[in-house]
C-alpha cells in the first residue's frame, strides 16, 4: 500500500559542442557528465545476502541491458543470471528464507499490477505466484522460522482491498489468510507469523491500530487518532505483550514507543525534537529494537541495543557517507550495508560483525566515481508565515556561487521528503550549470506533525507559497539570478510545475512537468481502487472532491482551470500507463493551452507508468529537458542525436511553436 500519493531516475562529453552561443557559461565548468551515466542502468545494485550467509544477490543488466537479477556464492566466480525479463527490467526482488528462492515483483508497462514470481534456483524454474489478470500483489512479510512460508498482500477476491495470503513455496498453493474488512491499508505479523496487527484509515482522515488475540479472535482497537496525529506500527515485543510504535500523541515529532499491551502504559524509545523517528531497525529473532534514525538534514542513529553499539561505532569509519543496514544473515554474524553519498553512487560493504571489518562489494555507479560531482549542503529556509522549512542545495562546481541559473527541484508525494546523498537530477542539473534547491515544503513527511499538519487544505495555497519563498531565498542569498529559476519536479513537483506557470505564471522562466495532475477532481476520479482505504486521508488533506463545500477549493488549486494564463516555456512528461496519475491529467491540460493559443511541448510514453523505468525512455526525456533548460536558462546541454534517443518509444506533440 504507497504511503503517499506518488510515490515518482557513457562516457563524458568534453569533446561535445556544449554551450549555448548567446550566453554561454563561464569554461571552469567541469566537463559534462554524459546522460549514460547519470541515468542509464546501474552497473549493479540492490544486493542481498542469502538468509545463510552462503550467497548473495543483486540486479544488473543483461545483453540487452534490461535489468535481471543475479546470484552468486560468496567468495567464489559463479555468477549466475536467475530471471529473464523481456523488456522492463526487475527493480525488486527478496530472498525467501528457504535459501534457494528468489522473490520479484513485476507489473506490464507501468501499471503497477504486480505479480509475484518466484526463481528457483536449484531447477531454474521461475514462477508466478499469482497469475490473476488486473490483479495487484506484493510481498507482505518473511519468517525464518516458517522458511517455506510467504505472506503475499494482494486484491484478488476485491480490486478495492488488500488481503493477506499464505503461500507455500513447495507447492504454490495460495491461500487467503486474512480478509481486509474495507478500511486497512497495512498489516502487522506477530514471532508465530500470524497477522495479528492491522492499520487501518478512519472515516475522518485519521489513523486506527487494531490488535487481535489470535487468528479466531475478533479485532479490538489498540489506539485511534485523528488526522492531525502520526501513528504507525512496527512490530510486536518476542512475548506480544508489547507493541512498538511510531507515535506523535502528546509530542510534535513521533517517538519511537514501546505500549504494553495489557496496562496500556507507554515506554519513549527514541525521540527527537527536530525529526520524526525515521529507520527502526529490529533485530528480526529476539525482535528488540536495536537503533533508530533521525534525519534532519543528514542522517545519525541512535543505538538501543548494546549488542550492537560496537558495531555501529566502526561501521561509519567505512566510508563518509550515511549508511543503513539493508540485510542480516539468520545467524547474525553478518550484515549488508548500505552508504549513500551526495558525491558518489551507493556502495554495498558485507560486515564481518565478530571481526568487525567490512569488505566492499560494490558500487551501483564505479563511473561516476572520480568525476566532479557537487557537494549538497542541508539548508533552512524560513516561510512567510514562519516555520522552518528544510531544504538540499547543490551548487555547481567551478562558479562562483552568485546570481546562477536556479532550478527549484520539487520531490513528489506530497507525502514524502527529500533527503541527503546522491540525486543523479541534482548532479546532472548541477553539471549543467544550474544551483539545484530541493525544499521540503510543508506537507513533506518527517518533521513533525505541525510542519505536516499545514499543508491541508493547501494545494496550490501555502505549499505553493513555500516554494516561492524558496526561490525568494536563494534571490536573498545572491545565489540565483531572479530572472533564470525554473520549476521541475515529478508526481506533486510535476504539480508543482503545473501551479507554478499558472497560479504565478510571470514568478519562474521556465517549468517541467513530469506525470504531474492538473485537475485534483479527476485526479481522485482515476486513482487505483485499491487506494480505496486511503481516500478518507486525500479528503482531509487536499479537500474532498465529491463535497460540494470544497468545490471552489478544488477548482481553484488545478491548474487546468488557469492554462490560459501560461506565458511561459513548458515542458511536459507523461507515461500512457500510468495508474497514479491518468494520462488524461497531462493530455486536458495539453489541450486546454491548445484551445488557448498557448505554447507547450509534450512528450508521451507508450510504455511506461508513474515515472520513466526503462532507461532509454529516462534519457530520452532527459536530453529534451536539458536542451529545453538550456533554451531558458541559459545553462549547459549535452545535444541528442536525431529525434529520439535510440530504443526509446517517445511521442512529442509541440503546441503553439
Amino acid at each position: 500500500m504507497p504511503k503517499s500519493l506518488f510515490s515518482c531516475v557513457a562516457r563524458t562529453a568534453a569533446a561535445l559542442a556544449i554551450l549555448l552561443p548567446a550566453a554561454p557559461l563561464p569554461a571552469q565548468l567541469p566537463p559534462l557528465i554524459s546522460r549514460d551515466i547519470l541515468f542509464g542502468n546501474p552497473e549493479r545494485t540492490h544486493p542481498r545476502l542469502s538468509p545463510d550467509g552462503q550467497r548473495f544477490a543483486w540486479i544488473a543488466p543483461d545483453k540487452k541491458n534490461v535489468l535481471q537479477v543475479w546470484v552468486k556464492t560468496l567468495g567464489k566466480d559463479d555468477d549466475k543470471m536467475v530471471t529473464a525479463d523481456k523488456k522492463r527490467g526487475i527493480r525488486q526482488f527478496f530472498w525467501a528464507e528457504d535459501n534457494r528462492t528468489l522473490l520479484y515483483q513485476q507489473d506490464n508497462d507501468g501499471d503497477e499490477n504486480f505479480h509475484v514470481y518466484g526463481a528457483d534456483l536449484a531447477s531454474g524454474n521461475v514462477r508466478d505466484y499469482t497469475p490473476f489478470q488486473g490483479v495487484r500483489a506484493g510481498v507482505a512479510d518473511l519468517s525464518r522460522d516458517f522458511p517455506d512460508e510467504v505472506l503475499i498482500q494482494a486484491n484478488i477476491r476485491n480490486r478495492q482491498l488488500m488481503d493477506v495470503h499464505r503461500l507455500s513455496l513447495k507447492t504454490g498453493a495460495l491461500t487467503l489468510d486474512t480478509e481486509n474488512p474495507g478500511d486497512v491499508g497495512g498489516w502487522g505479523t506477530d514471532v508465530k507469523f500470524q497477522v495479528r496487527a492491522a492499520q487501518a484509515q478512519t472515516p475522518d482522515g485519521g489513523t486506527e491500530i487494531r490488535l487481535r488475540e489470535d487468528v479466531k479472535a475478533p479485532w479490538k482497537t489498540l489506539l485511534k487518532v485523528g488526522p492531525d496525529e502520526i501513528l504507525e506500527f512496527e512490530d510486536f515485543s518476542l512475548d506480544g505483550k508489547s507493541a512498538f510504535l511510531k507515535s506523535s500523541i502528546g509530542n510534535d515529532t513521533a517517538r519511537l514507543v514501546e505500549r504494553n499491551l495489557a496496562t496500556g502504559a507507554e515506554k519513549v524509545l527514541a525521540v527527537s525534537p527536530e525529526v520524526d523517528a525515521g529507520a527502526v531497525v529490529i533485530h528480526p529473532k529476539s525482535h528488540v529494537v536495536q537503533a533508530v534514525s533521525f534525519a534532519p538534514g543528514r542522517a545519525s542513529w541512535k543505538v538501543l541495543d548494546p549488542s550492537v553499539q560496537a558495531d555501529f561505532d566502526a561501521i561509519p569509519k567505512l566510508h563518509a557517507g550515511d549508511f543503513v543496514i539493508v540485510n542480516r544473515t539468520s545467524s547474525d554474524d553478518a550484515w549488508l550495508v548500505a552508504f549513500t553519498s551526495d558525491r558518489g553512487p551507493i556502495t554495498w560493504y558485507k560486515w564481518d560483525r565478530a571481526a568487525k571489518k567490512g569488505t566492499v562489494l560494490f558500487s551501483a555507479q564505479p563511473k561516476l566515481e572520480g568525476l566532479a560531482l557537487s557537494e549538497m549542503k542541508p539548508v533552512v529556509i524560513k516561510t512567510r508565515d514562519g516555520l522552518s522549512m528544510n531544504a538540499y542545495l547543490t551548487l555547481p562546481n567551478g562558479l562562483a556561487p552568485k546570481n546562477l541559473p536556479m532550478v527549484l527541484f520539487v520531490h513528489g508525494g506530497p507525502w514524502a521528503r527529500d533527503g541527503w546523498g546522491y540525486s543523479p537530477t541534482a548532479q546532472w542539473l548541477a553539471n549543467r550549470g544550474y544551483a539545484v534547491l530541493q525544499p521540503n515544503y510543508r506537507g513533506s513527511t518527517g518533521y513533525g506533525k505541525k510542519y505536516l499538519n499545514a499543508s491541508f487544505r493547501q494545494w496550490g495555497l501555502k505549499m505553493h507559497d513555500d516554494l516561492i519563498d524558496a526561490a525568494k531565498w536563494a534571490i536573498a542569498q545572491g545565489t540565483a539570478d531572479p530572472k533564470k529559476i525554473a520549476v521541475f519536479g515529478g508526481s506533486y513537483g510535476g504539480y508543482a510545475a503545473l501551479a507554478a506557470a499558472t497560479f504565478t505564471p510571470d514568478a519562474f522562466a521556465c517549468n517541467v512537468d513530469i506525470v504531474g495532475p492538473s485537475n485534483l477532481k479527476t485526479l481522485i476520479a482515476s486513482i487505483p481502487p485499491y487506494w480505496k482505504p486511503m481516500r478518507a486521508m486525500f479528503d482531509v488533506r487536499m479537500g474532498n472532491v465529491d463535497d460540494p463545500k470544497d468545490a471552489e477549493l478544488i477548482k481553484s488549486a488545478s491548474p487546468l482551470f488557469k492554462a490560459d494564463k501560461i506565458v511561459r516555456p513548458l515542458l511536459i512528461g507523461q507515461g500512457a500507463n500510468d495508474p497514479r496519475v491518468n494520462v488524461k491529467e497531462s493530455e486536458q491540460i495539453v489541450d486546454a493551452i491548445e484551445k488557448n493559443k498557448g505554447n507547450v511541448t509534450y512528450v508521451l510514453y507508450p510504455d511506461e507508468g508513474h515515472g520513466f523505468a526503462r532507461p532509454e525512455n529516462r534519457i530520452d526525456f532527459n536530453a529534451r529537458a536539458e536542451k529545453f533548460l538550456a533554451g531558458c536558462l541559459a545553462g549547459r546541454f549535452e545535444p541528442m542525436e536525431g529525434e529520439k534517443i535510440p530504443g526509446s518509444t517517445a511521442v512529442v506533440k509541440v503546441v503553439g511553436k
